[in-house]
């Protein structure tokens, strides 16, 4: 009967502190200002070397607020059900324990074990949603990091930059002038990249479709 405290207050939430996730760093959020969203410095001539501010980069692309809004929502939601769960379960518990005085003793050990068995199904279930976020965490810090590196390359051949940086408190680069800073230009780029990308593409055929007909 000890075994029937089963309150499963574990099972109430999903344990998984994962997706500020993506987050390179832990200080504070940097969202662009009016004033930031417009370049006032270029890269320096002849400089190789540039760097990107880590949390403005991530707090003002597109792609990493929806990717975070999506991943929050279904978090929520295997929360919400293992929270239901949990609830249906606690509530049969405690009629159980009301009940048992007027069971045989083969009938509440049965129900016993019924339980027993419930709640370690319910604890893999846990361990199983936790399990999966924790892989989709790890597939969209792939993916992100391959977006903006991808980015990154193709911008840094344009400029002729040997190297692109990410700048965050905490990181080992303690000082970095600001003709270096190319965070903006990155973000709008990127932002643009991704409006295309969930326009189907449709924006970019018709710039070059114009493109070709201006050629013309």
């Amino acid at each position: 009967m000890k075994n029937l405290s089963l309150v499963l207050n574990i099972v109430l939430l999903v344990a998984v502190g994962v997706l500020y996730f993506l987050h390179f760093s832990g200080s504070s959020p940097m969202e662009m200002t009016e004033e930031d969203s417009v370049d006032s410095t270029a890269i320096a001539e002849n400089v190789t070397i540039a760097y990107v501010h880590t949390d403005s980069l991530l707090n003002n692309y597109k792609y990493f607020q929806d990717l975070s809004d999506k991943f929050e929502g279904k978090r929520s939601r295997l929360e919400r059900e293992l929270q239901g769960q949990a609830q249906v379960f606690q509530r049969e518990v405690q009629t159980f324990q009301q009940t048992a005085g007027s069971m045989t003793m083969n009938q509440a050990r049965a129900k016993q074990e019924e339980l027993q068995q419930r709640e370690q199904n319910l604890l893999m279930r846990r361990e199983q949603l936790q399990s999966q976020l924790m892989q989709e965490n790890a597939k969209s810090q792939n993916e992100l990091y391959d977006k903006i590196a991808a980015y990154l390359s193709d911008y840094g051949k344009d400029k002729k930059l040997k190297m692109v940086l990410f700048y965050s408190k905490g990181s080992n680069i303690l000082y970095a002038d600001d003709a270096l800073d190319i965070t903006n230009e990155v973000i709008k780029g990127l932002n643009e990249e991704y409006r295309i990308e969930q326009s189907g593409g449709d924006d970019k055929k018709k710039t070059s479709a114009a493109d070709t007909t201006a050629s013309e």
